[in-house]
Formats: structure tokens, C-alpha cells, sequence
């Protein structure tokens, strides 16, 4: 009687646990919005929003701002990262824009230029207007 139910709940775990992959050699013009993992060996022209993780490869390239639980970044991001717990810059990783994350990892050889903050700060900033933000930091 209630099989529906049962496919559409299992359905939903799946796409929970999903990876979508831009592969390499393939270029994306456009926003990403994802409830699961994200995995970038080509190019990304757009904005990523996800509530999982961003894998970019070494070839991997993303023009465009990054929002995501957890990212472990190997190419190049040409954009602010906001992330809410961890962000790995790996060593062959390039990234000029802004950080805003609970946690930061950079192994020895990563770039990055721009500004950076960090701690329990990044829950006010998600939830803040802009309004908001310039009052706290005034």
C-alpha cells in the first residue's frame, strides 16, 4: 500500500549521496546547486552552491563563488570560498579570491591571494544581511 512512499523516500537518500563530476576537458558555463558532493576536473564558469563537498582536481578550474560544507581544493578558483567547516588547499592549488571558513588547511606550496577569515565567525556572516555585517565589524 505504501510502496510509493518507500521509492520516493529512497529515492531522496540517493540524491543526498550523489558525486556529480565535471570531467576533464569539459567546460560548464553556469550556476551549480547541489545537496551532494561536487568534483571539478575541467572548468566551471558559474557559481557552486552545495551542502556537501567540493573536490577540485589539479586540472580543475573554477570561476565563480564557492559555498559548501567542505572543500579540498587541488586547481585553480578564481572567487570567494565560503565553506562551513574545512577547506584543504592542496599544495598544487592556486586560489585568488576571498576565504571565509571555520577551518583552514594549506599544505606547503598552495597559493592564495586575497583576504581570509576564520573560527565560529561564519555562522554570523551566512545568516547576516549585509546590513548586519557592517554593523558587527564597524
Amino acid at each position: 500500500m505504501f510502496s510509493h512512499l518507500e521509492k520516493l523516500s529512497d529515492k531522496k537518500k540517493t540524491m543526498k549521496e550523489t558525486i556529480n563530476t565535471i570531467g576533464s576537458g569539459t567546460i560548464v558555463t553556469g550556476d551549480i546547486e547541489s545537496k551532494g558532493d561536487i568534483r571539478v576536473d575541467g572548468i566551471l564558469k558559474g557559481t557552486v552552491n552545495t551542502s556537501g563537498k567540493v573536490v577540485l582536481g589539479k586540472e580543475g578550474i573554477i570561476e565563480g563563488d564557492v559555498s559548501c560544507n567542505n572543500a579540498d581544493i587541488a586547481g585553480i578558483v578564481n572567487a570567494k570560498i565560503t565553506v562551513t567547516q574545512l577547506l584543504l588547499l592542496k599544495s598544487t592549488a592556486k586560489l585568488n579570491g576571498d576565504i571565509v571558513t571555520n577551518k583552514l588547511s594549506i599544505e606547503p606550496g598552495a597559493s592564495f591571494t586575497g583576504s581570509c577569515s576564520m573560527g565560529a565567525v561564519i555562522k554570523d556572516i551566512k545568516d547576516a544581511g549585509p546590513k548586519e555585517q557592517k554593523e558587527k565589524t564597524a
